[in-house]
């Protein structure tokens, strides 16, 4: 075969890699948008993250659709799904599990906790203690949990979708830091339109939608798509950009600490997806600027006289954005 012959076939394959992406995430998100009416962009966001292979933490007030949010994701690629309800009194155990002397076979048995699925909707993870929270930390970063002194695998996808409420209301414990980082996006829902309530109004009347919901990808599809998200180029000068922006969260005069290496890496991955759900084999600094605040504003933290004056780490992110210069086009 002569070296035209193989770039051709290159392109085609990238071609068709990008196309597995572009059709897993249509497909996932017209699916979910019959649930979930009305916010598109943030389906949209939803699905790119678990393009990314990354987790998502929803931060709103109750009854926004957050539970529905992820039930329809798990239907829509046919995926084991799992609900924790956070509460105050709720101890690492059962979160990740416990072994149990078995009085039979006198050997201890590991009763798996609800983190071993593959979606796992952790609903209003600020209600419950630190030491709780941070039983989620060695599942969202190494995809395997340990229970006395044995370490069990995640399957295959992943996916942890985490809610809290606003931080102002009672009875809940901040997130540390730690594992507010571990977190690729944060995203809210917000209140629906009138007219987008009015329709939740009447597809509900006699039951819920979600009962006929169906699968519509594969867990191999998913899998497909998501390997095609990392061949998706970078050039350096975009590289660049997402460094600087990260540098500059770090020495704005309002942050007391920026985002960590953590975020540019966060920013990277999901300015990849953005590209390839656009069908775009190259990353432009749309993508990043799009998505720098969802990747970022987490992982700031204001100072204490800044959040007097009311300055929100949004608002710091947006800031850095409209003052970072925009890589120019390189010539060839």
């Amino acid at each position: 075969m002569v070296a035209g012959a193989r770039g051709v076939d290159a392109q085609e394959i990238q071609g068709a890699q990008r196309n597995v992406v572009q059709y897993v995430a249509q497909q996932i998100a017209r699916n979910v948008s019959q649930i979930i009416i009305g916010k598109r962009n943030e389906i949209s966001l939803t699905v790119l993250g678990l393009l990314s292979q990354g987790h998502i933490l929803i931060e709103d007030i109750p009854g926004v659709g957050k539970t529905m949010l992820a039930r329809a994701l798990a239907c829509s690629i046919g995926c084991s799904f799992s609900r924790l309800q956070f509460t105050p009194d709720m101890l690492p155990s059962d979160v990740t599990g416990v072994s149990i002397f078995n009085q039979k076979t006198r050997e201890f048995e590991f009763r798996p906790g609800p983190v071993m699925a593959q979606i796992v909707l952790a609903d209003e993870i600020n209600r419950a203690t630190p030491k709780t929270q941070a039983a989620l930390l060695e599942a969202m970063e190494e995809r395997q949990i340990t229970v006395d002194g044995v370490s069990w695998q995640m399957e295959e996808p992943f996916l942890i979708l985490a809610t809290q409420n606003p931080i102002e209301y009672e009875g809940t414990f901040p997130l540390p830091e730690a594992q507010v980082d571990r977190f690729l996006i944060r995203i809210r829902l917000g209140y629906p339109a009138p007219n987008e309530e009015f329709a939740v109004l009447g597809a509900q009347q006699y039951r819920h939608p979600i009962e006929n919901m169906s699968q519509v990808v594969t867990v191999e599809e998913l899998g497909a798509a998501q390997r095609a998200v990392r061949e998706v180029y970078v050039a350096e000068e975009i590289r660049h950009y997402i460094i600087e922006l990260v540098n500059a969260s770090r020495q704005h005069p309002d942050v007391y600490l920026g985002s960590s290496p953590r975020g540019s890496l966060a920013l990277f991955r999901c300015a990849q997806a953005r590209a390839a759900m656009a069908d775009r084999e190259f990353v432009i600094p749309d993508d990043v600027k799009a998505l720098a605040e969802v990747t970022l504003a987490h992982r700031i933290i204001v100072g204490p006289s800044s959040r007097i004056r009311d300055v929100s780490s949004r608002r710091i992110v947006q800031e850095i954005v409209n003052n970072t210069p925009v890589p120019g086009a390189s010539v060839q």
